[in-house]
């Protein structure tokens, strides 16, 4: 949420020792006061500048996917951020979508989880979600992405949502653009590094159905009433009428919020203000559903996929990256 400014100018001098703060931490990394833990399998982090989504799950899902059809062995490292019992709704998310093809690591330590899985059950390559201010672990590429709808945060928390200044963007190796629709990436130049993700939609899955995709055109002419528990839910509200949908009405919680009864019963009284016929989520939602009721009123999930369409410059410059550095450190 972003803060009216009198609140920011209040908030400003935390801010700035949070920078240099952060700044300072990245520095005894990289002169070697703090040492970094190296497993013995190449990683590729994904990450991002700001709190808030940017669509580093779906890219993670990406990059899994590629590396699966190439034969690799995947495993994936999470913190399981608000998770509870070595799970969060992010990791379900990619379970769901991945199931047993890859191995997940999931706890504060992702050194302590990748050593076991390499220990255990050997991977190819690791893929660090959420890590690119996970400096203790040492990483062979850094993917960074950035939320093309939005313009850049120049506040740096608590004032804002920067979690590093801007200038952090250096140490990246790629910067993925998110949120650029199908099409739309062909009219953007890019530079050297800079790539952008197209997010696609695959279709909708009925909350509690049999899990059958039904296109968007079989919503056509209902009335949705969209809501969401993530990082950026205007993003997902304009996804939705840029595909074409009806729209009633909105309800934003906040990130990997849990649904409770008294949600149900709020969202169920919106619906019926708004006059929609419909409520549709996030698949990252879906997984902070289990169990809810919400009587007459149907709930369809949107499912999502992000690809790039330069895909083949992208996996070039991972897969050199990757060669380069693990040939260095061995």
């Amino acid at each position: 949420m972003k803060l009216p400014l009198p609140i920011r100018i209040l908030l400003w001098p935390l801010s700035l020792i949070y920078g240099i703060a952060a700044r300072f931490r990245v520095l005894l990394y990289e002169k070697g006061t703090f040492k970094k833990k190296r497993l013995n399998t190449p990683i590729i982090s994904v990450g991002n500048l700001t709190v808030g989504g940017t669509g580093k799950t779906p890219m993670v899902l990406y990059l899994a996917e590629k590396f699966l059809s190439e034969g690799k062995r995947v495993g994936i490292l999470s913190r399981g951020y608000r998770g509870t019992g070595g799970t969060s709704d992010e990791v379900e998310l990619l379970r769901q979508r991945l199931g047993s093809r890859v191995v997940f690591g999931v706890g504060a330590d992702r050194f302590a989880e990748g050593d076991k899985i390499e220990r255990e059950n050997p991977v190819d390559v690791f893929l660090l979600d959420d890590g690119f201010q996970h400096l203790q672990l040492a990483r062979d590429a850094d993917i960074l992405m950035m939320d093309g709808s939005k313009r850049m945060e120049k506040w740096m928390l608590p004032a804002g949502s920067l979690r590093e200044p801007r200038s952090a963007c250096s140490r990246a190796d790629a910067l993925v653009i998110s949120r650029t629709m199908e099409g739309e990436s062909q009219e953007r130049p890019s530079a050297d590094g800079v790539f952008h993700a197209v997010t696609r939609l695959l279709g909708f899955r009925k909350l509690g159905g049999d899990g059958a995709l039904v296109s968007a055109a079989e919503l056509a002419g209902k009335s949705l009433y969209a809501f969401c528990g993530i990082g950026n839910p205007e993003g997902f509200f304009r996804d939705l009428r840029q595909w074409k949908l009806e729209v009633a009405g909105t309800m934003a919680f906040r990130d990997h919020h849990r649904y409770e009864q008294q949600d149900i019963e709020t969202l169920a009284g919106s619906v019926r203000g708004a006059r929609a016929t419909v409520f549709v989520t996030t698949e990252k939602d879906e997984q902070n559903l289990r169990g809810a009721n919400f009587g007459n009123v149907p709930v369809y999930i949107a499912v999502i996929e992000f690809f790039i369409p330069n895909e083949g410059a992208f996996f070039t410059l991972i897969k050199r990256l990757l060669a380069e550095r693990r040939g260095a450190s061995a």
